[in-house]
């Protein structure tokens, strides 16, 4: 725990057999809580893996439900488990899980209630290898997001986030889609809702095992990037409204 918030830190996994038990064995446990991990119908051993090294929260999907989908099951169990600091950490060791207490402090000691781990701050992306066309796609992306959602990230991209309770209890992100376009559609709810973002620097890795979109993914969804940012343009400028902007309410507000 952290100051008496409960940490949990939240594992997307799909065919992570290989890297699942070095990333369990950086997770600072004197301060995490609970893990828990998806499997998102891999189809090599992974839960198998994660049994053998001791999570106790196993999700099991029959049928692969996405990227998105995964984040789900992983967000809602979190909030039944009675989280109120939660991190996403992919098990393919692209992240390091010791930037977690610092994730944690900012959002402990209220600063923040979204912190990303950002591959762009720095030069963490190319010296980590990440491919050139990504590099630029990503710059580019992230240049466009920033002018039509009127804030400043650094990359809108990345897959290492943590979050305050509040935050994942008040936007709709079970109606967000199921592929990879669902993280930049909660920045987008995120950044609407008016939650402030906190950018730590973030070493990352690029190798054989860990897990990539390829080129044809890729381009369908930068291509849902770009659709998700005009949809924030035009809801925050009041020419249409969208489901996607709904918020949940409060006990008090309701």
């Amino acid at each position: 725990m952290y100051k008496g918030k409960k940490v949990v830190v939240v594992l997307p996994a799909y065919n992570a057999e290989k890297t699942i038990e070095m990333t369990y064995n950086e997770i600072p446990f004197d301060l995490v809580d609970e893990v828990i991990l998806c499997d998102d119908a891999s189809s090599d051993g992974t839960v198998e893996k994660a049994k053998e090294i001791g999570i106790q929260h196993i999700i099991s999907h029959e049928s692969n439900k996405g990227y998105g989908g995964n984040q789900k099951s992983l967000y809602n169990k979190a909030l039944e488990l009675g989280g109120d600091i939660i991190i996403m950490l992919h098990p393919d060791y692209q992240y390091t899980p010791k930037l977690i207490p610092s994730m944690v402090n900012i959002i402990g000691e209220g600063l923040y209630p979204v912190v990303l781990a950002s591959r762009i701050l720095g030069r963490g992306a190319l010296v980590g290898g990440m491919p050139i066309y990504k590099y630029i796609a990503n710059r580019f992306l992230t240049l466009t997001q920033n002018w039509l959602v009127r804030y400043k990230l650094s990359e809108y991209h990345t897959g290492y986030r943590a979050f305050s309770r509040e935050v994942l209890e008040t936007i709709t992100f079970n109606e967000n889609s199921d592929d990879f376009v669902f993280d930049n559609e909660m920045l987008s709810q995120i950044i609407y809702a008016k939650f402030q973002i906190a950018e730590v620097t973030c070493p990352t890795k690029y190798f054989e095992e860990a897990s990539s979109i390829n080129l044809p993914r890729s381009i369908k969804y930068g291509l849902g990037v770009l659709r998700v940012s005009f949809m924030h343009f035009l809801q925050r400028i009041g020419i249409a409204k969208f489901k996607l902007y709904k918020r949940n309410l409060s006990p008090a507000e309701s």
